[in-house]
């Protein structure tokens, strides 16, 4: 048990030395900004439907997709369906899974959701998973977007855009009592 707390607090000391020598990109309240801005944006594009389905690509991605989804709830008369996207980063022309089946989003509005546009090979893949069946409207959304790509993906839906070097990273930190966005 001891061990257990040792890592945890060893973790947790990692990520306060990340975030302090980091550039703070966003705070809390900015990203929450963001994504009440992001989901009306989504209503506005998707007004004329009855149900949209927010497809978060695992893991941030998908916690970025949750807090989008409960905004335009609350918004919006659409009927929400989420979907978890499960896909190797490192490798993401590997297989593709997600929490719902093709026959759910077929012939419905989707959003493919993430947290950062890095290359833009994760996006892609996830879209390609996507167009096996005929959709009404599909479009991306990203709490950040490097401006820093390898392939030509366009991002609907984002936050904040960011000129950096291939050598910088972003990270996106969703916790219950804080979030965050560091540049290091």
């Amino acid at each position: 048990m001891k061990n257990i707390k040792q890592k945890g607090t060893l973790f947790y000391l990692y990520k306060k030395i990340i975030f302090m020598t980091a550039n703070k990109i966003l705070s809390q309240t900015e990203i929450d900004h963001k994504i009440k801005r992001i989901a009306y944006q989504i209503y506005e594009t998707f007004v004329e439907e009855e149900s949209i389905v927010i497809a978060g690509i695992a893991s941030n991605g998908y916690i970025f997709a949750e807090k989008i989804a409960r905004v335009l709830q609350t918004i919006s008369p659409l009927e929400v369906i989420l979907c978890e996207v499960k896909m190797n980063k490192q490798n993401p022309n590997s297989e593709i899974s997600t929490s719902i089946s093709k026959e759910a989003y077929q012939n419905k509005g989707i959003v493919l959701v993430d947290d950062v546009l890095n290359s833009g090979s994760t996006l892609m893949y996830g879209v390609k998973h996507f167009l096996d069946v005929p959709l009404k409207k599909f479009k991306t959304a990203v709490l950040v977007d490097r401006n820093h790509k390898k392939y030509p993906i366009k991002v609907d839906f984002k936050g904040i855009s960011l000129s950096t070097s291939s050598l910088e990273h972003v990270t996106v930190v969703f916790e219950k009592t804080d979030s965050y966005a560091v540049l290091n």
